[in-house]
């Protein structure tokens, strides 16, 4: 067999992996730690379309001013989207600080194959 065919073959089965493989893009859900009721619901939602088209979400909180000496309160809302979100999302990693941040990534749950 000459190089050019083996080429033309070995081209053709990475063809064929690269539509088979899914890319998986992270999408960003921001949040303050004084968040109310209604926009709450709004980046839920938001939250629950990425993950159910089978994205990523990155849900992070910037904490301006004083706030930050009050992170409890930016845990308590990331820990409440994530509550929320159990029946389509799982919990890739659990809230952290970095710098005046706060997140943490929800990864949709594996569907189950008939």
């Amino acid at each position: 067999m000459d190089y050019g065919k083996f080429r033309y073959e070995q081209q053709k089965k990475d063809r064929e992996a690269r539509k088979k493989q899914k890319v998986i893009n992270v999408k960003e859900v921001r949040l303050s730690p004084t968040i109310e009721e209604h926009d709450f619901n709004t980046k839920l939602r938001n939250a629950r379309k990425f993950l159910e088209k089978g994205d990523k979400v990155k849900a992070a909180i910037r904490f301006r001013g004083r706030a930050i000496t009050h992170s409890e309160i930016g845990r308590k809302v990331l820990e409440r989207l994530a509550t929320e979100l159990t029946d389509v999302a799982s919990i890739e990693t659990r809230p952290k600080m970095e710098g005046r941040s706060m997140f943490l990534i929800l990864a949709p749950k594996a569907e189950d194959k008939k």
